[in-house]
């Protein structure tokens, strides 16, 4: 499973219908920025990177009003922010935390993405995939203790 960060203009990536990139925004930009070049073998709105890094070909994504990534290095993630910033955006991760600068890069990925204790600090999107997940389990729990208890196996 991918970890990717989000280049978007809504509080929670997922969650933006109200704050929407353009796809002719980033087409623009694209074709603006020296650095970037489409790569129209994996979509139309994909770009490649020619900037330094450890990945091959670092590239970028627009799909559904974000612009995205997988595993970015630091310098993949600065030039996020620079985008972010031509575009009045923020870049954010899958859980929904802030990068504001290379000194925020995680570290090495694809390291395992940990969630945040404190409910309260997650979007309420994930708060609500978090009590789904719970309700589920401890269905799933029931049933197989009811089966044992039972002898219905």
């Amino acid at each position: 499973m991918g970890y990717d960060l989000h280049i978007t203009r809504a509080e929670f990536w997922a969650e933006n219908d109200d704050a929407y990139i353009d796809a002719a925004e980033w087409l623009h930009l694209v074709e603006s920025d020296d650095e970037l070049t489409f790569d129209p073998r994996n979509g139309r709105h994909f770009a490649v990177w020619s900037g330094p890094g450890r990945c091959e070909s670092p590239w970028l994504d627009w799909s559904d009003g974000n612009i995205h990534t997988a595993y970015p290095d630091p310098p993949m993630l600065g030039k996020m922010l620079q985008i972010a910033g031509r575009l009045g955006a923020r870049v954010q991760g899958d859980d929904g935390e802030y990068y504001a600068s290379i000194d925020d890069h995680p570290g090495p990925m694809p390291a395992t993405a940990t969630r945040p204790t404190d409910d309260s600090s997650m979007p309420a999107f994930l708060r609500r995939e978090r009590r789904e997940n719970l309700l589920l389990y401890g269905l799933i729990a029931a049933i197989i203790l009811a089966a044992i208890y039972f002898d219905l196996w």
